[in-house]
């Protein structure tokens, strides 16, 4: 993409969301993508660091619904049905969700997480987001995900 359209679907996103995405989350969130596309052919960590940018990205609704196109693409390689066939649900709702605050914080996006349940945040990305609504150790209190981005 070039910096003349990053910069026009930033203006739309700011323009519909009426915020943008904190430099730093942006930051992270654009290194997980990244390490993501770096690790083939290790699904495992690809799923990893395409969950840890869901979770920074689900305030946001351009970049929610990117973490989840990306997921899409990854399910359709490692030839998983029932995890594309979520991922495309999720594609439908996460830009809503985002724009309404009705997201369930530190989820996943995995289609065993499920569409609704919050999950514990890992502590990096805690610290990153600044959600004192999560106090840290009540989200470790809760134990891992299990598959989860900690």
């Amino acid at each position: 993409m070039t910096n003349l359209m990053k910069r026009c679907v930033r203006s739309c996103v700011r323009a519909c969301t009426g915020r943008s995405m904190p430099e730093g989350v942006r930051e992270a969130f654009e290194t997980e993508l990244r390490r993501a596309r770096e690790a083939a052919p290790d699904t495992a960590t690809m799923w990893n660091a395409l969950e840890r940018a869901h979770i920074l990205s689900q305030a946001w609704a351009w970049p929610h619904t990117r973490a989840h196109w990306h997921m899409l693409r990854l399910a359709l390689r490692c030839r998983d049905g029932a995890e594309a066939a979520g991922q495309v649900v999720r594609i439908l709702v996460a830009g809503a969700g985002s724009l309404t605050g009705r997201v369930p914080y530190g989820n996943t996006g995995r289609t065993s997480a499920g569409l609704l349940a919050p999950m514990p945040l890992p502590r990096d990305l805690h610290a990153l987001l600044g959600r004192p609504d999560l106090p840290v150790e009540a989200a470790l209190a809760r134990g891992p995900v299990e598959g989860g981005a900690q």
